[in-house]
Order: C-alpha cells, then sequence, then structure tokens
C-alpha cells in the first residue's frame, strides 16, 4: 500500500462510463396494437430511466456477479442494456417501439426468477410482460473463461412478447388516470404478473396477466378505500367534514413489497397520506398522514402532493423501511420509517428520521436501510447529488457528491497554437464528450447531408475535420486573405462546431435515475445518454474539491491528536484551495509547460506566486497569511499530506496469482472487473485522483514558495525552514511530476496494431525469456480507442491487483464485497503499479509487449530527468524503442548504459535470469547474452558485433565468455562479407572446438559464395592440419559436380607450393569422379584431374615424383562421428595393416591415357559414358570395339600389353554384320569407320562400307604380327562360326603364313571341299608350283632345304572322306587326294634317291 494513508475514503466521485468506440448495436422491436381503431396517444411523459441489479451481483461465485439491467424510456420507446463489469457483453442492447403509445415514468419493473428475467412494461394503453432466459440458464457452467459472452438480450426477436398472453390493453373501465404516472408491478407466487395503475375513477386498479405457461383470463381488482378503516372514517367525520375524497384517492406514488404468498402495496396520495394495501385481502391496512411529521405543515396540508416520492429498501434482518420525500415550496423533506407490525397483524410505522434539504427540483432518490441517495437538477442545469446516513448523523449533514461537470464551454487557444489541432484534442480527450454526442453535432453540422453511423473513433475524427473544413472552404469568398483572418476563420468555424458538441453532451447528460446495488452499495447515475459511476475518493481529494462543507468532525486519523491534526488539514486544504481559485489559465499553462519541457516545478511555482503577488486585487496574500496563521503546525501538515499523497513503496507486488488456490477460485477471479466499463471506470478514476493531486500539489508548491518568503512571520523558525526548503519542497516536486505523468499516460491514446506487427513483436522478445512476466502477453487491442493506462489494467494490472485483493491463504468470501472499498483497493494498487519510483516496472513492459513504442518513449522522455529509479530499465527500453524505430546506433548507446545497472534493478534481474544462458559467470555477461539474442532477431549484425566486441572486455579473464562472444562476432562478420575480420575473430577464438566449428562455417560459406581467393590466401597459422582436414571432409562427404571442394584443396595445396599433395587431391578427386559421376562432364573433369596430377608430379624433383594410391572406395569418417556397426548391432571391424600403394609418374600417365580414353569413348556414344567411368582395361577394349573404336581400342591394348584378340573378333563380327545386313547397319558403319584411320585410300573406284570394313582388318592384319599367327586364326574362326565363307584375300594370307592350321581350321569345321582343293594346291607348292603362295622359298628339291607335309591333317582328311564313300563326291575327292599323295610320294622318292646320291 502507499507509504503512510492515514486517511480514509470520504468521498465520491462521478465517473461517467460513456463508450468511446463504435456505437453500440441496438437491435430494434416494433410493437402495435392489433387492430386499426387505436389512434396515436396525444400523452407524452417525462423521460425515465431505471435498472435491475441481479441478486447474484455481489456474489464472487455467481454467473450474474457485477451484472445488471437499466433502461431508459422516451414517449413510445423503451431502450434496455445490460451490463457487466466482468465481461463485454455480446448484442446487449434492444430498443422496443410502442406504437401509439407512451411508456409510464418509472413503468419499467424487472424480476428474477429461477429460469428467467421477466421484465414488466406499463405504457398508457397497455401493459406487457417479456420472459426473458436467466443468465445461469445460457452458459453450460458457471465458471465464464472468456472475455466476451452472449447477453439475455441476444435472442430478443424470438421472445414472443407479441403473444396475447404476454400484453394486455389496459381496459376503458375502470380506466388510467390522466393526472397521475405513478405505477408499480410484481410477480406472484404462481408466476402471474400483476400490474397497479392509479383508477381514472379514483384509487387503484390491479390488472393480472396469468402466467405465461397458462391458459387463463386477465382479472382486474380495484383497491378503493372500502376498508375497515375506510368505513370508520366515514362513520365518524360527515361528509362536510371529509370534504372531497378525489385527493385521497390518487395515488401519486405506488411501491410494492412480496411476501410469501402477499403483497403489500404502498401508495402515497396527493392528500399527504401513506396507505398499505394487501393485494390478497384487497384492504387497507394501514394509513398514515404525512403531514404529522412535518414540523410546519398548514401551507403545505392545502395543497396537493404531486412532488412526493416513495421508496422501499427491504434486509432480513432489520425489515422493511419506507422512505418518503415531501416536496414543499420552499424546501423538501425526506422521511425514513420502519414498518412494524404486531402479533394481531396489526400494522404501524415507527418513525426513524427526518431531513430537510433546499433543493426544490428531486429527480430520484434512492433507499437503503442505512442511507438516502438523492438526485437533484435546477433550472440552471446543474446536477447535484447528496447522501446521508439517516442513523447515524443527528445533525442531518448532507454528503455532496462530486459530479462530472461538462466540458469547457470555450477552448482557450494560444497564438501559437493550430486552431484545428487544438480544438481536435479538446474534443476527443478521452472523457469528455460522448461519442453520440459527436455524431449528432456531426450530422447537424453537415446538415444532414449524409446519414452517419457506427463510425469508429478515428473514422469519425477524420469525419468531423472533413465536414468543418469543407463547411470552412465553402464560405470563403475572397482569393486572398491574410494569415490572422484565415486563423480567425478557422477559430469561428470550429468554435461553432464545439458549441454544437457541447449542446448535445449537456443534452446527453441530463440525469434521469439513481440506481443502487443494495448488495455492494455502489450507486450510479442513469443519464439521458449514458451511464456513470459514483466511485470513493480520498478525504484529502474530497476536501479540496468541495472546501466549503464542514467535514472536521468527520475526519479520521491515526496517531494524531484529533482536534489539531483536523484543523491543520482543513486550514491547509483552504489555503490550497484560495491558492487554485485564484490561479488564472496562463498561471496554470506556465506549471503544465514546465512539466511538460522537463524543467522544475519550483521554479515554475514561485513564477506563479510572483504573478499572484503582482495581480493581488482582492486581498489573496492577507487571506492566506490569515489562514496559515490559523495552522498550529505547518510543516506537520504538509507531511502528512504529502505522505498521504505518495504512493511509493519498497514492496515489489505479486507477479500472479497463486497455484495454491482452487481451480474455480482462479477462474472466477480471473474475470473480475475485466469488461471494457469497468475498465474505463478504474482508469478514469485514477485520471480523476492524478489531475486532482496534481493541482494540491501546484498550489501546494506555490504555498512552500510563500512560506519561504514569509519565513519566520510563518511561525516555522530557522531550522524548518531549510527543513521546508530542502526536503518538502523537492518531495513536492517529485509528486507533481509523478502525478502528471499518470494524467498525461491516462489521457494518451494506445495504437491499433495489427495482429500480425503484435506477433512479430512477441517473437523478437520471446529471446528475452521474461517466463514469470504477464506483461509480455497481450496479442489483441480492443476496437475501441483505450488509453495505455486502460490497456496496462486490462491485460495486466488487473491481475496483480486482484491477486493481491484475493491471497491464496485468505478465507473465500462467497457473500459479496463493498464496491467503494474493493475500488479504493484497486485504484491504489494501479496507482502503485503506475507510480514511477516504485521498482515494479510493469508498465513499460506492458507497453514493449503491446507494440506502443512510440508511447513508450514519450513516457521514459517525461520520466528520466528526475527519477532515479529504473534507470537501466528504461534505457532498455529505450534501446528497444530505438531498435523498433530503426535507430539502431542509439539504441546500442541505451543497451550499453543500462548495463551498469545490472543486479540493481528487479527488471533486469529478471533479463538475465534464464536456464539455457551460455554465459553464466557474470551477470552483465548474461545481460549483454540477452540483447545480443534480441540485436540477432532483429537481424541487425554490425550492432552485434559492437555490442559483443565491447562485451569482450567484460569476459577477460573467462575463456568461454570469451568464446562465445568470439565466435558471435566471427558469425556476423561473416554474414556481412567481412572475411579478414572474420578470420582474425576466429583466430582469436580461445576455444579449440568452437575454433574448429567456425573455420568450418567460414569454408563452408566462403565456398558457397564463390570467394576462394580469400579462402585460400589465409595464413592458417597453426591452423593448417584443420583446414585441409575440413576442405577434405567436405570434398569427400559432399556432391562432386555442384561443389569444388577439391578444385579449392587443390588451390590451397598449390598456393603453398606442396605439389605432391596438390596431385594427390586431383588424382584422388578424378578416381571418385570415374566411380560417382559416369557422365560425360564428368569423363571430362576426371581427364582434366589426371593431367593436373601430372603436371604437378613433373614439378617436383623425380625422386619425389610418386603419390600415395588412395583406396579405393574408402569411407571417410569425421572425427567423433558414430561407429558404423554389422547387420547384428555389432561394431564393424576395421581393417588394419592394408598395403599401401605407390603410384609413380608414369602410373599417372597411364591412367590418364585411360581417362581420356574413356571420354573418346563417351564422346563417340554418350550411352556409354555410365559403364566406361569405372570400367578397367580390359573391360574398356571391350566396350571400345562394341563401339568400333578400334584404333583406340588398340592403343589401349598397346599402352596395358593386352592382346589384340578381342579386338580382331569385334572387327571381324562387324565385317559379318555388314556382309549380311542391310542399309541401316550399313549407313551406321561409316560412323565408326570414319573414326579409324586407314592405311590407304582407295579413290579410284567407289567402295562400300562392307569392302572398307574388310580392308580395315586387313591392314590390322597386316600392321600386327603375332606370335603362331594368333590373330589370322582368330578372324578365320570368327568367320567360320558364323558360316561365312573365307575370303580370298585371308586365304591367300593365311597360306602364306600357316597353310597347315588353317587346314585344321577346314577340318574342324567340316569344309572338306575347301580342305581337298588346300591339299591339292599345298602339294603343289611342295613340289615346285606356286610355291611362294605357301610361303615356300624353295620346293622339293634333293638340294633345298627340307619340305613337309601336314600328314596328319591329310589323314584326318582322307578318313573322313573314306568314311562316306557312298557319297560319290567324296568318293571323287578322296581319290584325288590320293592320287595327289601317290605322285607327291613318287617325287619324294626320287628327290632322296637324288639326295642319298649326292652325299655319297
Amino acid at each position: 500500500m502507499a507509504a503512510a494513508v492515514v486517511l480514509a475514503d470520504r468521498g465520491y466521485l462521478e465517473l461517467n462510463a460513456a463508450e468511446r468506440g463504435t456505437r453500440r448495436r441496438v437491435r430494434e422491436l416494433m410493437f402495435s396494437l392489433p387492430g386499426s381503431g387505436v389512434s396515436p396517444s396525444t400523452v407524452r411523459y417525462a423521460d425515465s430511466a431505471g435498472g435491475y441489479w441481479y441478486q447474484g451481483s455481489g456474489q464472487l461465485g455467481s454467473v450474474t456477479r457485477n451484472r445488471f439491467i437499466h433502461w431508459a424510456t422516451s414517449g413510445g420507446t423503451l431502450e434496455l442494456v445490460e451490463e457487466s463489469l466482468d465481461i463485454n457483453l455480446l448484442n446487449n442492447a434492444v430498443q422496443l417501439k410502442f406504437q401509439n403509445c407512451s411508456l409510464l415514468p418509472g413503468g419499467v419493473h424487472i424480476f428474477e426468477t429461477q429460469n428467467n428475467i421477466v421484465i414488466l412494461i406499463s405504457t398508457n394503453l397497455t401493459v406487457h410482460r417479456l420472459m426473458l432466459p436467466h443468465p445461469a440458464r445460457m452458459y453450460k457452467s458457471e465458471l465464464i473463461t472468456e472475455s466476451q459472452m452472449q447477453s439475455i438480450f441476444m435472442d430478443t426477436g424470438k421472445v414472443h412478447f407479441r403473444d396475447p398472453s404476454n400484453f394486455h390493453v389496459i381496459p376503458t373501465i375502470p380506466g388510467l388516470a390522466a393526472n397521475s404516472t405513478a405505477s408499480a408491478a410484481w410477480l406472484s407466487s404462481d408466476g402471474g404478473a400483476l400490474f397497479a395503475l392509479p383508477s381514472a375513477s379514483g384509487g387503484i386498479f390491479v390488472l393480472n396477466l396469468p402466467p405465461h405457461d397458462a391458459h387463463g383470463i386477465v382479472t382486474t381488482v380495484e383497491l378503493k378505500q372500502s376498508s375497515v378503516m375506510q368505513r370508520l372514517l366515514t362513520g365518524w367525520m360527515p361528509t362536510a367534514i371529509r370534504g372531497d375524497q378525489s385527493l385521497s384517492d390518487l395515488p401519486v406514488s405506488l411501491s410494492v413489497h412480496c411476501r410469501e404468498h402477499d403483497a403489500f402495496l404502498f401508495a402515497l396520495y396527493q392528500d399527504h397520506k401513506l396507505r398499505m394495501w394487501s393485494y390478497k385481502d384487497q384492504m387497507c391496512l394501514m394509513v398514515t398522514d404525512m403531514l404529522d411529521f412535518v414540523p410546519v405543515s398548514k401551507d403545505l396540508r392545502l395543497a396537493t402532493g404531486t412532488g412526493h416520492k416513495l421508496q422501499l429498501a427491504y434486509s432480513e434482518t432489520l425489515g422493511l423501511y419506507i422512505g418518503v420525500y415531501l416536496r414543499a415550496p420552499k424546501q423538501g423533506q425526506f422521511c425514513v420509517f420502519q414498518l412494524v407490525s404486531t402479533e394481531s397483524h396489526r400494522y404501524s410505522l415507527d418513525h426513524i428520521s427526518s431531513l430537510f434539504t433546499s433543493q426544490e427540483t428531486l429527480i430520484d432518490f434512492a433507499l437503503t436501510t442505512a442511507e438516502i441517495w438523492a438526485l437533484w437538477h435546477d433550472d440552471e442545469n446543474q446536477t447535484t447529488v447528496k447522501y446521508i446516513n439517516f442513523e447515524h448523523n443527528a445533525a442531518g449533514q448532507w454528503n455532496q457528491v462530486s459530479v462530472q461537470p461538462l466540458p469547457a464551454e470555450e477552448v482557450d487557444i494560444r497564438d501559437d497554437q493550430d486552431p484545428r489541432e487544438t480544438y481536435t484534442e479538446a474534443i476527443f480527450m478521452p472523457g469528455q464528450f460522448a461519442n453520440a454526442a459527436l455524431l449528432k453535432a456531426l450530422q447537424i453540422f453537415s446538415q444532414g447531408a449524409e446519414r452517419f453511423s457506427d463510425l469508429s473513433w478515428d473514422e469519425l475524427k477524420r469525419e468531423i475535420t472533413i465536414a468543418v473544413e469543407n463547411e470552412f472552404q465553402g464560405n470563403i469568398t475572397e482569393y486572398e486573405f491574410s494569415q490572422e483572418e484565415f486563423r480567425q476563420l478557422q477559430l469561428e468555424f470550429w468554435s461553432k462546431f464545439y458549441a454544437y458538441c457541447l449542446q448535445y453532451q449537456e443534452e446527453l447528460s441530463r440525469p434521469l435515475a439513481l440506481l443502487l446495488n443494495q448488495y455492494t452499495n455502489m450507486v450510479c447515475l442513469l443519464k439521458k445518454g449514458y451511464l456513470s459511476f459514483f466511485v470513493p475518493c480520498s478525504l484529502v481529494d474530497h476536501l479540496y474539491l468541495l472546501p466549503d462543507e464542514p467535514l472536521i468532525n468527520e475526519v479520521e486519523s491515526t496517531g494524531l491528536d484529533e482536534s489539531e491534526f483536523s484543523h491543520d488539514l482543513v486550514s491547509l486544504l483552504q489555503c490550497l484551495r484560495l491558492i487554485g481559485e485564484s490561479v488564472s489559465v496562463e498561471m496554470a499553462l506556465t506549471m503544465e509547460m514546465d512539466c511538460c519541457r522537463l524543467q522544475p516545478p519550483e521554479r515554475a511555482a514561485e513564477q506563479i506566486l510572483r504573478d499572484l503577488i503582482a495581480n493581488d486585487t482582492e486581498n489573496l496574500m492577507e487571506d492566506i497569511h490569515s489562514k496559515l496563521q490559523e495552522i498550529r503546525n505547518p510543516i506537520n501538515a504538509i507531511g502528512v499530506l504529502i505522505r498521504e499523497m505518495d504512493y511509493e513503496t519498497d514492496v515489489e507486488m505479486e507477479r500472479r496469482f497463486d497455484i495454491a488456490q482452487p481451480l474455480n477460485v482462479r477462474m472466477h477471479l480471473s474475470q473480475l472487473y475485466g469488461s471494457s466499463t469497468a475498465v474505463n471506470v478504474v482508469c478514469r478514476g485514477v485520471y480523476k485522483v492524478a489531475m486532482t493531486r496534481f493541482l494540491i500539489c501546484r498550489d501546494l508548491l506555490i504555498l512552500q514558495q510563500l512560506l519561504l518568503r514569509l519565513g519566520d512571520a510563518a511561525n516555522l523558525g530557522g531550522g524548518q525552514v531549510f527543513h521546508t526548503q530542502q526536503n518538502l519542497l523537492h518531495r513536492t516536486s517529485v509528486l507533481i511530476l509523478s502525478y502528471y505523468l499518470i494524467r498525461w499516460a491516462s489521457q494518451r491514446l494506445a495504437s491499433d496494431v495489427p495482429v500480425d506487427e503484435l506477433e512479430s513483436n512477441l517473437q523478437h522478445l520471446s529471446v528475452l525469456k521474461l517466463t514469470d512476466s504477464t506483461a509480455l502477453t497481450p496479442l489483441k487491442l480492443v476496437t475501441s480507442p483505450q488509453t495505455i493506462v486502460e490497456l496496462f489494467f486490462q491485460e495486466v494490472a488487473r491481475k496483480h491487483t486482484i491477486s493481491q485483493l484475493f491471497p491464496p491463504n485468505a478465507a473465500w468470501d462467497e457473500t459479496g464485497w463493498s464496491w467503494t472499498q474493493m475500488f479504493s483497493e484497486i485504484s491504489s494498487c494501479l496507482l502503485q503499479l503506475l507510480w514511477p519510483s516504485n521498482p515494479g516496472f510493469l508498465f513499460p513492459e506492458c507497453l514493449m509487449g503491446a507494440c506502443q513504442y512510440t508511447q513508450l518513449q514519450e513516457y521514459i522522455h517525461l520520466l528520466e530527468p528526475w527519477c532515479h529509479v529504473n534507470v537501466g530499465s528504461c534505457c532498455f527500453m529505450m534501446g528497444r524503442c530505438h531498435l523498433v524505430m530503426g535507430e539502431g546506433h542509439k539504441a546500442l548507446d541505451c543497451f550499453c548504459e543500462a548495463a551498469s545497472e545490472v543486479e540493481k534493478e528487479e527488471f533486469l534481474d529478471r533479463l538475465i535470469r534464464s536456464e539455457d544462458v551460455e554465459m553464466v559467470s557474470t551477470p552483465r555477461l548474461q545481460y549483454y547474452d540477452k540483447v545480443l539474442r534480441l540485436l540477432d532477431t532483429m537481424g541487425l549484425p554490425e550492432l552485434i558485433i559492437q555490442l559483443a566486441t565491447l562485451a569482450i572486455t567484460e569476459a577477460a579473464d573467462d575463456w568461454r565468455s570469451q568464446a562465445t562472444l568470439r565466435t558471435c562476432i566471427f558469425k556476423h562478420h561473416l554474414d556481412l562479407g567481412h572475411n579478414s575480420q572474420a578470420y582474425e575473430a576466429l583466430t582469436h577464438n580461445p576455444d579449440s572446438s568452437r575454433q574448429l566449428d567456425c573455420l568450418r562455417q567460414l569454408v563452408v560459406v566462403l565456398c558457397e559464395r564463390s570467394q576462394l581467393q580469400d579462402l585460400v590466401e589465409f595464413p592458417y597459422v597453426n591452423l593448417h592440419n584443420e583446414v585441409v582436414g575440413i576442405i577434405e571432409y567436405r570434398a569427400r562427404a559432399v556432391d562432386l559436380m555442384t561443389h569444388n571442394y577439391y578444385e579449392l584443396l587443390y588451390s590451397f595445396h598449390v598456393y603453398r607450393h606442396n605439389y605432391r599433395k596438390a596431385g594427390t587431391v586431383m588424382f584422388e578427386y578424378g578416381m571418385r569422379l570415374g566411380r560417382e559421376v559416369r557422365t560425360l562432364r564428368g569423363l571430362q573433369k576426371q581427364a582434366n584431374c589426371y593431367l593436373a596430377a601430372i603436371n604437378c608430379l613433373r614439378l617436383i624433383r623425380p625422386e619425389y615424383a610418386w603419390i600415395v594410391q588412395p583406396a579405393s572406395g574408402a569411407v571417410y569418417e569425421r572425427p567423433g562421428a558414430s561407429p558404423k556397426r554389422s547387420h547384428d548391432g555389432e561394431c564393424a571391424t576395421v581393417p588394419t595393416g592394408s598395403q599401401i600403394e605407390i603410384l609413380e609418374l608414369k602410373d599417372l600417365e597411364r591412367e590418364c591415357t585411360l581417362a581420356r580414353i574413356r571420354l573418346t569413348l563417351a564422346q563417340h556414344d554418350p550411352s556409354s559414358a555410365a559403364v566406361a567411368g569405372s570400367s578397367s582395361p580390359e573391360e574398356l577394349v571391350v566396350l571400345l570395339v562394341q563401339a568400333g573404336l578400334f584404333d583406340t581400342a588398340i592403343s589401349l591394348c598397346q599402352t596395358f600389353s593386352l592382346s589384340l584378340t578381342p579386338v580382331f573378333e569385334g572387327l571381324t563380327f562387324k565385317c559379318i554384320q555388314l556382309q549380311f545386313g542391310g542399309e541401316a547397319a550399313l549407313t551406321e558403319a561409316w560412323d565408326w569407320l570414319a573414326a579409324n584411320q586407314f592405311s590407304s585410300v582407295i579413290a579410284t573406284k567407289e567402295t562400300s562400307a562392307t569392302d572398307e570394313a574388310w580392308r580395315l582388318l586387313s591392314s590390322y592384319l597386316d600392321r600386327f604380327k603375332s606370335q603362331n599367327n594368333l590373330y589370322h586364326r582368330c578372324v578365320i574362326k570368327k568367320l567360320l562360326s558364323h558360316g561365312v565363307p573365307l575370303p580370298n584375300w585371308l586365304i591367300n594370307s593365311y597360306k602364306e603364313v600357316d597353310a597347315a592350321e588353317l587346314l585344321r581350321l577346314y577340318l574342324n569345321y567340316d569344309l572338306l571341299e575347301e580342305a581337298v582343293d588346300l591339299v591339292l594346291e599345298y602339294v603343289d607348292a611342295v613340289l615346285g608350283k606356286g610355291h611362294s603362295y605357301f610361303g615356300i622359298e624353295v620346293p622339293l628339291s634333293a638340294t633345298s632345304p627340307r619340305v613337309w607335309l601336314p600328314y596328319s591333317a591329310i589323314d584326318q582328311l582322307l578318313q573322313a572322306l573314306g568314311e562316306n564313300a557312298a557319297n560319290y563326291h567324296n568318293t571323287v575327292l578322296y581319290q584325288k587326294v590320293h592320287d595327289k599323295l601317290e605322285d607327291y610320294q613318287q617325287q619324294v622318292a626320287v628327290t632322296t634317291h637324288d639326295l642319298l646320291y649326292l652325299r655319297n
């Protein structure tokens, strides 16, 4: 609570609850009497209003808590509105229009049953019953968790109030009295609706509508003076003495009190008598003459009592109270009675009190069992509300309520102010004008040109500005006029519109009735256009606002002498009031401007005092000096007054509901005073307190300056003067600035923020991890304009306040509470939360969470020069504001300035109190970490670098924090493209693991950006192996064709002249390309890689020109990776002791050749690239042969020392295909034939592809000799196996080199005839005939070397021919061979003989 709350709440203020947003949507329903014979009513009664509080409105656990219905009548229109102080009700207004009828004043009566709300309505022609569902029956659960819900008027259109059972036309007999508007209504025990109305024939008649669910007939009962009392009076007194009975028969006010099976109808008649009727017995049970209680009743007895009023108040403990107001020409009188009954059921009135008033026109009064509240309205349009406790006020002293004044009749505009801005600000100041008044003024000012309805606050402001400007432009007749003339025209039209606003605001402010809640003692004032509430105010405010009331005897004090304290306090406040009444508008503006401009208020007070002394024409100073002389101890009185107004506290309020409370309790309390109406009233109350206290502090400062001037003459003493100057003056100065700030916040409207912007803001703030803060949760703004204090109370402060009012260890009271006490405590808690000097920082937090950064900047600007609490928190908030406004460097300065206050302020402590902050060494480093995260979320790398650099100086001895900060600096330098600075931050990182991570990130990012030169040229001191390992890992882990890590690593080694490693890298690159990238482009890159590797090795001395063969298919593991497992879950064993293979330059050249050949194959046949990439030389030969690249295949075979047999076989097969193929095969053959080089060109004649193929085969057989004529044999075998006749050139060629083998081949393939021919030719060649064709240098002779024949093959031939002797042809062939061999044998014999002869 406040530092010293020594004065109890003693007065009341009126606070209006007029809406500022879009006008409430009202559903209209029309009722017209059936038939056309009813003529329009010429009677129009005065407007009236009233209301009804639900029976559970005072129970904390009730669905209808703080809920009520109020109504207003005008002619034949009835408007019903349901309000709640806890939740916003939807569809809560309905307007009933009764055609050709006029509603009786006060003719609306509302009742509550278990299942329904019943509204009974009386007009001059009809009575009506409206049945609505009870709120408790509309919701499935008694726990209301939503912020808004449907009103009971939601389905009013479905209610059958036009049903004949729910209305009835007042019968012409007895008919309604024309001279009385009294009415009463109640519900019977069986559910019927009864209406008591004055009868045209005298007395009262009661009309009974049967229950709505019963089929009955309407009955009428007349209550006339036919009771025992009537008969006794008639019998005792002659007619001449009794006089005319019309006065006694006409009631002017009716009230009903229901018993179990009866209803007592109290009627106050024009003859000033109060009669009590029993409806059940239809008897008058009691008659009391009110004039018996009037001191001087002679004049009053002769007058008719048309202005009398009657009210009832019932309490189960105290019984029934009757309040009667008797109107007299010069003064009115209230009489309060208590109904007393005897055992014989006789009733009488016990007079409790008589109270007198000087006001004449009473509008309404409300009665409780202890108090009377009265409402007056005079001819000068002044509203007066007073209340009195008639039980404990023997002096009969009324207490006056400080009613809401109408807006000022004129707007003061300085010469330096723009008329449009000033008038707009005055018109749209919160609490100044009702929305309906502005709409009406706009409609009239626009001369009905356009119909305005359902305009929001901003739309209304825009339309008003346009309307005034259009009117202004339309009345300009001259093209040129001076600036002063232009200003005067603006003032004229704006003042005209302002006058319209005043006129309609005054009309809407006309009071109609009081509405008192007997359960919580809340009092409301029902006006024509809106509703207002009476709220308690402190004694200080009450004395200042109403200084002339003799309240000395009612002052409560604690710890001080009552009379001395009371006298000093009242005298002091009277002095302040004198000063306040003398301060002119210009003087008041001086203080306002100094507070706004953050100048010391003491200086403004001194200036105002000088002006007051200089312009003192009414002896103000003498009056003040006289009052000061009456104060026994001015210093003490000023100190008490300052303590009363100071809300500074060192106690931090609880931050949330305690989970120890039961769930249903927390759910009930979560909605308490959560509606926009309650929020508006509470915050208007705080504004009123701030405004009043600001004026008190202003006048107190002026008084203290006067005391300094007076010195000893003021009976202060020397020491006390110094104390006043140094202490009280400073404290008052802080107070006035505090109240100025709260007053400003109570008037400053919140900005309407889109939901996506709010969500983005909360996302940015989520990195702060203020987990225990409820101030960062609001995600919405209501549609009507809110002040920032209303926003704060609705979303944050209300929950904290309720947690203070209902602590978890307190007893849960279901019965009820006092509105005055509750409002005082809520206002006090809200003021504490708003008080700048308190340690709590929820208000700026809420503004930050709700994205109200402009307002937050203004708030801190007004706070900074004089408030020394939460300085660091304010700097942080200002930094956040600058961030949102795009002023990053200003934000950084604020964040750095706030760092010095860490560990000193509650908000900054919560900011650093987080579980996952990496830097845990010092609180200031934790603070820096949070700010860095915020800047990171906002995407401000440059500011992050600056702040992290500054934070490093704080972490000089903490290597972990330094590592985190340097990692942060590295990251954002890298993001900005500052590669050198990023590298420098990396090298200074003391944590090796973080350094390695940064290095890895540097490599990856620069590669992605293609900034490879920077990456290669960095020196990498003590990091060479690490960077090589990182690049190698990346090279082996990513796709070869999309990333160039191998080329980067090659450049890295070449830049450092490490050619062997460069060659190793390129060779590994080429190997992987062959395995993994089986495309033409991959083969091209492979060839280039091998060339680069060869070049590297050629740059090295020969003895060092070697590399280690990379393991084929090796798996490269990253350090720290999880172990690989086999299919059964066991860790797979890593092969050890694998043999290392050394590759020299010649090995690389062979690989390069192989790569080029693969590329050649892929270029010729792209479809073969997928196979050729990883093929061995043997496999590649087959692929080349299939593609027809025979020259390339032969080259490959020669390089790798492979046999040419596959080449000859393949070419032979190609020839066979061409020999027997079609045109398509011939056409295709030219492609592969062109890829081979011919030894000679045949240009003399046309040649076919088949001929060229055979010629190519022939040339290969001629060029490439083989041992044992292997190539000829394989060609012939291929041809013979396919049944292709051997070409002559091949036969001749093979005969020359190996005729015997040719014979054996003929035999193998069963070519007997060709074999016979060959044998015959071969024998002839041996004998000398054509021996050169068989490669025989010298034929058979005695002098030549020996010759031979393949006898085994010839024997096989003869055997094959002889086995089929039945075949004549075979027989002929057999005989030829046999004969030829005979000839040969003979020649051999001759030659042998000659040889032997020669030897001998």
